[in-house]
């Protein structure tokens, strides 16, 4: 700066070394003689669309400017972007005085990672990060069995999307992070799936990826109390639908619901007869949403706070009023699991196996005794004198076998193929009743899309040859003295699905049977995992359930999914004989199915809703202004 006849004259850089004025005019700023320069931050005067008054720092904003994250209730603005404005590039909307852009070289950027201190911004660790912290609810799961950890697993994954910078990286945040989840949850398919266990994982995980906008969204910036209650019912029905979405059976089954962790927990078992896993999975993902509030949010503590003792008040609440099963008498069941048979002739070895533990049963006065899924394989069953051997043991045990066919045969609608069936077997041979196993396990009894996907039967353990499905459910009658007991089997994860032991029940079943192998999974956590599925179902419909296996873990629930009796576990080759409580009664979740799955739509029809809303009263941005004058000067030449 320098006086020249009598003139204040400021240089292009005195002021500002980027030649700027703090509007973006790149000329010198002048007036009279003695005369204080002119323009919005000389004269304290607002730009029409730059910097507030009084000459603050470049790029800052008047509050309340915050438009785009705005609270889709009502509320405060979740992201901090300016309407109409690019806040990576801290534009704002409008032009500046001098006809520039307002001179914020990215401050409305930086001044939200400065409000998020400590958050992992670099690409590679924030990936890490995110596939850790997807990861982390398997260990809510058996055989780690943290089931408390589950209502706390999901906190950081929620608090690292919340700190995404912009909607994309919300989106992928929410990928990584199903990614993890993925591949923890299902990592014992790796002896079979090889490296298309990452493949699977990156498909699945896109599930994630709208879920994490919807994270994002509503607990992005600083939450209001509207915003808080509405992230703490929308985030759980978002990740809810995930589990609806992928427990269709082609995407591999509902497999790691996040409520399924709560299976020896009573109070969630108790939950679970009111709206089954689903009711039990939002329950969860509710009080890691409150959690994760009352961590990052200061302003919605108090709401967060209340929020989570309204879930342990509902929890009680539905402790002491819903409906329990009434008891109707009691059934012995045994089940056999003659542990690991392998090596050549292992089928007929099982086979005698199986009738060796079952013969020492005999005088203990049971009702029915169940053999494991694909107990009588290939090779056996053809022959005529199998069918007499097992007619033979019902004889000497005095009650019916039900074992598991897996092997070629004809359906009662004249298909032949590869069936796995549940067959029961009297004392004068097979009565008939069948059930063919309707859900089949992808590549493991059949390759989805032979035609293009046939290879993977070279580089894992994908099925040979596809199995046939069965084309309805079945309920047996077992002879009980003056009443049949009524049995609804399943095979293998057909447990997993909800809906399938509700129909059985539905159709008059007393008992759930369900046969199943996990050997090739033996040493991991598929066989405890399993095993828990019957707690659920129990619980869900009040009726007593059976799980039986080859090499274990074999168990049994009663109706409220306590467990009754001792379970076998891997290392058993035994028998084992289960006095199961019978019911009566009928549960919420058995009369109304699946409704927590269609209360988690109707709240996200309402955001969707209540953001369209928004969006039509918002105002049109009108056409720019006129170009701004200084005081002696015109837009074409400012300053003179």
């Amino acid at each position: 700066m320098r006086i020249r006849g009598g003139r204040l004259r400021v240089g292009r850089n005195a002021a500002n070394p980027s030649g700027s004025n703090g509007s973006g005019g790149g000329g010198p700023v002048g007036g009279p003689s003695g005369g204080a320069p002119t323009g919005s931050h000389a004269t304290g005067r607002p730009t029409p669309g730059g910097g507030p008054p009084g000459g603050g720092p470049p790029g800052d904003r008047p509050p309340g400017n915050d438009t785009t994250g705005s609270d889709p209730t009502g509320g405060d603005a979740a992201g901090g972007d300016t309407a109409g404005g690019d806040t990576a590039g801290g534009r704002t909307s409008g032009p500046a005085s001098g006809g520039g852009s307002s001179a914020s070289g990215g401050s409305s950027a930086s001044g939200r990672d400065s409000a998020g201190a400590g958050r992992l911004v670099s690409p590679w660790p924030r990936a890490a990060a995110l596939l850790l912290a997807g990861a982390l609810p398997a260990l809510a799961f058996p055989a780690p069995g943290l089931w408390w950890f589950a209502y706390l697993a999901l906190v950081p994954w929620l608090l690292l999307i919340r700190t995404a910078r912009s909607p994309r990286r919300a989106v992928l945040d929410g990928w990584i992070g199903g990614i993890g989840f993925v591949i923890a949850v299902h990592h014992w398919l790796v002896p079979s799936l090889h490296v298309f266990i990452v493949l699977l994982a990156a498909l699945l995980g896109l599930l994630w990826a709208p879920w994490g906008l919807l994270v994002s969204r509503l607990l992005g910036g600083s939450p209001s109390a509207r915003r808080a209650v509405a992230a703490v019912v929308v985030v759980p029905s978002g990740w809810l639908l995930i589990e609806l979405v992928r427990s269709w059976e082609g995407l591999g089954g509902p497999w790691g619901l996040l409520g399924a962790s709560q299976w020896e927990v009573s109070p969630a078992l108790r939950v679970a007869s009111v709206g089954g896993v689903w009711l039990v999975s939002l329950l969860v993902l509710a009080v890691n949403t409150g959690v994760a509030l009352l961590i990052a949010a200061p302003p919605a503590r108090r709401t967060a706070g209340v929020l989570l003792l309204l879930c342990a008040l509902s929890v009680t609440a539905i402790w002491a009023w819903a409906p329990r099963p009434g008891y109707a008498g009691t059934v012995r069941i045994a089940v056999v699991q003659p542990g690991i048979v392998a090596g050549p002739g292992s089928v007929a070895r099982r086979l005698d196996r199986g009738e060796e533990l079952t013969r020492a049963l005999a005088g203990r006065g049971v009702d029915l005794v169940v053999w494991g899924e694909s107990s009588i394989g290939a090779g056996v069953w053809e022959r005529p004198e199998t069918g007499r051997r097992l007619a033979a043991l019902s004889r000497r045990v005095g009650a019916d076998l039900l074992v598991n066919v897996d092997a070629r045969q004809t359906d009662g609608s004249g298909r032949s193929g590869i069936f796995k069936s549940a067959v029961l077997v009297g004392p004068d041979g097979p009565t008939g009743d069948r059930y063919d196993k309707m859900r089949l396990v992808p590549f493991g009894e059949y390759v989805p899309a032979r035609s293009l996907l046939g290879w993977a039967t070279s580089v894992g353990k994908a099925a040979g040859e596809d199995r046939l499905r069965g084309d309805r459910q079945v309920v047996m009658t077992v002879p009980d003295g003056a009443r049949g007991l009524r049995i609804g089997p399943l095979v293998c994860f057909e447990t997993a699905f909800p809906d399938m032991s509700r129909r059985l029940v539905r159709d008059g079943a007393q008992v759930l049977v369900a046969q199943s192998a996990t050997s090739t999974f033996q040493g991991s956590w598929a066989p405890a995992q399993h095993a828990s599925l019957g707690a659920l179902r129990a619980a869900e419909n009040g009726r007593p359930t059976v799980h039986a296996t080859l090499t274990g873990i074999s168990a049994a629930y009663g109706p409220r999914g306590d467990r009754v009796g001792r379970p076998l576990g891997t290392d058993a080759s035994a028998a084992e004989v289960f006095d199961l409580p019978l019911a009566r009664g009928e549960t919420l979740y058995g009369r109304f199915g699946d409704w927590p799955v269609y209360g988690a739509f109707a709240a996200l029809a309402a955001l969707c809703a209540v953001e369209g809303l928004r969006a039509l009263r918002r105002p049109v941005p009108g056409p720019p202004g006129p170009p701004a004058r200084t005081a002696h000067g015109s837009p074409g030449r400012p300053g003179r």
